[in-house]
């Protein structure tokens, strides 16, 4: 059987950030304390023209550019989010169609939490090792939500992460995937509801580590492999400190995880937050290196993927536009009035 793997990879970020002190003076809140116990100190924020199509479409063009193929060869297209812009009516259609696809094109809109942005690689991935596609997208986007006040505020944040899954010219082969869920009610929103709700503190060891290490265990046993094995590892990161704290639990060295360790600069994208980690990584890895990927998702469960980087991959790394650039350049500041209208926190009265 041929090896299948990633051949396409691209991230879009958000120019527009706002840092935590802005947030914070509005709420009377204590921004060095977010800072210090969440290591978190701005984050990127969509323009009020932006949502989770328009960044799945730029991240999706990228890695069609490094794939070297045409929207027309995308068999199938799935979107991971929980902040599709319709309740009812699919985000993945008007992705599909942007990007050039055929009506041919199986979509699908994916949603749990967030690991909907691993889902939606997953099957991807699964469908080009079945055979029944010759090339797959899965993205992973968020223009995530949080409360005006609530601790989310000061790390929801947007982004999105897509990747092509195909045989010919593999960027990264899939080597083991493995999968991790229980019912741990820690995150949720009902419908209707704009805002989430969170179990505070319970997110942590009940919800976040547990189905992590879980994961993060699971794959290790199944190929055998050891922390010492692995050039970069990368997990889900709500904040800072979780995915760090994760890496020593599990043995994993700090230096294998700063460079898909976003969020302390980028905020918590949601579904996109362990996927636009992994690009970071594409952007300068080498052939041979390997990496752990490890999603998250609260409801709960987790997604775990190992990947060898493969020789192509250095003609494609420069040909679109690399994650940490944007992540680091070409940035502009909101005060938190502007901040507030670009996330329809403030609605215009025309009466």
């Amino acid at each position: 059987m041929a090896d299948v793997g990633i051949v396409g990879y691209g991230s879009y970020i958000p120019r527009y950030r706002i840092k935590l002190e802005s947030i914070a003076a509005v709420w009377g809140a204590d921004a060095e304390n977010y800072k210090r116990g969440l290591q978190l100190y701005e984050k990127s924020v969509p323009g009020h023209d932006q949502d989770t199509i328009t960044m799945s479409v730029e991240a999706a063009r990228r890695a069609i550019k490094r794939a070297g193929i045409t929207g027309s060869q995308i068999g199938a297209a799935y979107v991971g989010s929980e902040s599709h812009p319709y309740a009812v009516k699919p985000t993945g259609t008007v992705v599909a169609e942007a990007l050039g696809a055929t009506p041919e094109c199986h979509t699908a809109d994916f949603e749990f939490a967030c690991k909907a942005g691993t889902e939606a690689m997953y099957v991807c991935y699964s469908q080009v090792k079945a055979g029944v596609i010759e090339y797959g997208l899965g993205v992973g986007a968020d223009t995530s939500q949080g409360a005006p006040g609530d601790a989310l505020e000061y790390s929801a944040s947007a982004g999105a992460a897509a990747f092509i899954f195909g045989t010919k010219n593999i960027l990264a082969t899939v080597d083991h995937t493995y999968a991790y869920m229980t019912d741990t009610p820690d995150f949720w929103r009902r419908e209707h509801q704009y805002y989430p709700q969170h179990g505070g503190r319970y997110t942590g060891d009940p919800a976040y580590f547990k189905h992590t290490l879980g994961a993060a265990n699971g794959i290790l046993e199944k190929s055998g492999m050891k922390p010492e094995d692995f050039d970069y590892a990368v997990f889900h990161q709500p904040n800072g400190k979780f995915p760090m704290e994760a890496a020593k639990r599990l043995g994993f060295p700090r230096e294998k995880c700063m460079t898909g360790w976003l969020t302390p600069w980028l905020g918590n994208t949601y579904s996109g937050a362990s996927p636009i980690g992994l690009t970071a990584i594409l952007d300068v890895a080498k052939p041979g290196d390997r990496i752990l990927m490890v999603s998250f998702g609260s409801g709960a469960g987790s997604d775990a993927f190992i990947y060898t980087v493969k020789e192509p991959i250095l003609k494609v790394q420069g040909i679109a536009p690399k994650t940490r650039v944007q992540l680091d350049e070409n940035k502009f500041y909101l005060d938190y009035g502007r901040y507030a209208k670009f996330r329809g926190k403030i609605i215009r009265n025309e009466g």
